[in-house]
């Protein structure tokens, strides 16, 4: 038997300090020899210390909440060992993941010291650098003497921020910011928070360039421009020689109306979620996502091409070919010029957030606080979410770029069953909570039809492989934490054969508060497979389903097995003390 659990961590507003989300974490149970469990954790990205009962895997980020904490299915703290959890709380008390979900992003700020508060002072005219508008080259000896917190410096990427005046809007609190005074934070920053624009959130606090510019993340590499595409040598490397990967290749030719770009990725597993293609302009850019690894294509090209473009793979051999169409019927030469990254294969982690500006084209209540938005993507854009990723939505608010993650969906729980699935889908929607009080909510719900909003590409580890040989799959959300889950629903009834069960316990306040009832019920109609139960904490009179919060009273009659030996998969969503409480 074998027997899952995702956690699926509540989505957060992504500020400049604080904690990132998850993503996917999967707690799983096995047997390697009678009577002997084996446990281990697995997450995102960045290895962590091993522990006795396993590895714990973690990526970064930063995190605010904006908005007032809703707290559906939250209760009281209870020691259940049902999920066969291992003793030791999950995750442990010190781990990065812990005070990503419940220590960094809480720590208490001042009145006056919130994010717009920090805006509002950037753009006061006072002097936060303390250099009265010079900028300088900082040396290594400089840095190293403004490691305090009453004169703190902090160098990124060779930049240098007085983050001094920063201190007490920081969310995570000025010991965060203190990690890195004095020294390079580049490393520090990527653990955490590294798609964040944070040019535009301490342009003033500037100080200047360092004068031996610091070292930059191992991978992130320019490598010179070769027709065939072939990745020089002396540029691969040694982590990539270790790990025994086969560095990826490209190729292209021609006819008198196509250019054909080869990718040969040499891995078996690519599909068409691996790969992103982006024609901008001249620009031409294609990631081909290779586990935990991109291999990137980014060329001005010579010539002009059509929008429309098609993208093949031949998943046996892992070749990936993508048909531009010429807009002149002329001989090219060559390809074009290479820009940042061109024919690089770098860790995912160094690639940063690439963005494209999606088109908002309708947006429908949902509830009483949730929307339904869809969003265009430019036409020269082949892009697709793979099942249990994210993506950063990213909107300019009084001058800042402010970004935020959400987990796309379908435009119905209904529509997706229907076969073949549009493989080239140009829209891309969201389930999203309107948050009266917060900062980046407001703002996305006044755009208006025809406005553009910028999407990243996608985060996140979790791969489909998961689903093999399932049978029982249990979806806990509370709230917004259901917006995960439709996906994963969609794909565990269209694509797995051997699934005999799928249950979903949603839990809210309210009944005006269920996300998709409706669809939901007519679902569990047309699927007996499916089965979904709706807990509420906040109910009418009239209400005659179950109430309370999640606990283990609850989760003993949900989580039934088909069978003894079912391979189970778990799924959980929702606020932080929602999560750790179904956990336990």
């Amino acid at each position: 038997m074998r027997t899952s659990l995702w956690f699926l961590p509540r989505r957060r507003s992504v500020l400049f300090v604080g904690s990132a989300p998850r993503g996917l974490d999967v707690l799983r149970h096995g047997a390697s020899h009678p009577g002997r469990p084996r446990k281990w954790v697995r997450g995102l990205a960045s290895a962590r210390p091993r522990s006795r009962s396993g590895r714990c895997y973690r990526r970064g980020g930063l995190a605010e909440r904006s908005g007032p904490a809703a707290d559906p299915g939250q209760g009281p703290g209870q020691g259940s060992r049902m999920l066969n959890v291992p003793s030791q709380s999950f995750p442990a008390p010190s781990s990065q993941q812990r005070v990503s979900a419940g220590g960094r992003s809480k720590v208490p700020l001042k009145q006056g010291r919130s994010l717009m508060d920090w805006i509002r002072l950037t753009k006061s005219g006072k002097d936060l650098t303390g250099l009265k508008g010079r900028l300088i080259e900082v040396t290594e000896e400089e840095l190293k003497k403004h490691n305090k917190k009453h004169d703190c410096w902090i160098c990124i990427r060779g930049f240098v921020y007085n983050v001094t005046p920063y201190m007490e809007y920081h969310p995570g609190g000025e010991d965060e910011l203190m990690r890195a005074a004095g020294s390079d934070g580049t490393d520090l920053f990527d653990q955490v928070h590294r798609w964040v624009n944070y040019e535009s959130m301490l342009k003033e606090c500037l100080v200047g360039r360092m004068a031996v510019k610091p070292a930059v993340p191992k991978g992130n590499r320019c490598f010179v421009f070769l027709c065939e595409g072939m990745l020089p040598k002396s540029q691969v490397t040694d982590t990539l020689a270790k790990e025994g990967r086969s560095s990826p290749s490209y190729d292209w030719f021609q006819t008198d109306s196509l250019v054909t770009i080869v990718i040969y990725t040499k891995q078996k597993d690519i599909n068409l979620d691996s790969v992103i293609v982006d024609h901008q302009d001249d620009s031409f850019r294609a990631e081909t996502l290779i586990k935990d690894y991109s291999y990137i294509i980014h060329i001005e090209l010579s010539h002009e091409i059509e929008e429309d473009f098609s993208v093949r793979v031949v998943e046996n051999v892992g070749k990936i070919e993508i048909v531009l169409k010429k807009k002149e019927n002329t001989s090219w030469k060559r390809l074009g010029h290479p820009l940042e990254n061109h024919n690089s294969f770098i860790p995912k982690k160094d690639t940063g957030l690439y963005y494209r500006k999606c088109q908002l084209i309708s947006k429908e209540d949902v509830t009483h606080d949730t929307k339904l938005f869809c969003l265009m993507l430019p036409p020269s854009t082949h892009f697709q979410v793979p099942v249990g990723q994210h993506v950063y939505l990213k909107l300019t608010i009084t001058g800042t770029e402010i970004v935020k993650p959400y987990t796309p969906v379908s435009d119905s729980l209904l529509s997706e069953f229907k076969e073949p699935v549009l493989l080239n889908n140009k829209y891309i929607y969201f389930l999203i909570k309107i948050y009266p009080t917060g900062l980046f909510t407001p703002e996305l719900d006044q755009l208006q039809i025809g406005d553009f909003v910028s999407i990243s590409n996608p985060e996140g580890n979790f791969k489909i492989s998961q689903f093999q040989e399932l049978e029982d799959l249990f979806l806990l959300a509370a709230g917004t934490g259901f917006t995960p889950m439709v996906k994963v629903l969609n794909y565990a009834l269209t694509n797995i054969p051997s699934l005999r069960k799928v249950k979903l316990m949603f839990f809210n306040k309210t009944e005006d508060d269920i996300i998709w009832r409706s669809q939901l019920e007519k679902l569990a109609f047309k699927d007996k497979r499916f089965d979904v139960e709706f807990v509420l904490s906040a109910p009418t009179s009239e209400w005659n389903g179950k109430r309370g919060h999640i606990s283990p009273a609850l989760l003993s009659e949900f989580l039934k097995k088909s069978s003894d030996k079912s391979e189970v998969l778990i799924c959980i969503c929702g606020p932080t003390p929602f999560t750790e409480q179904g956990i336990r």
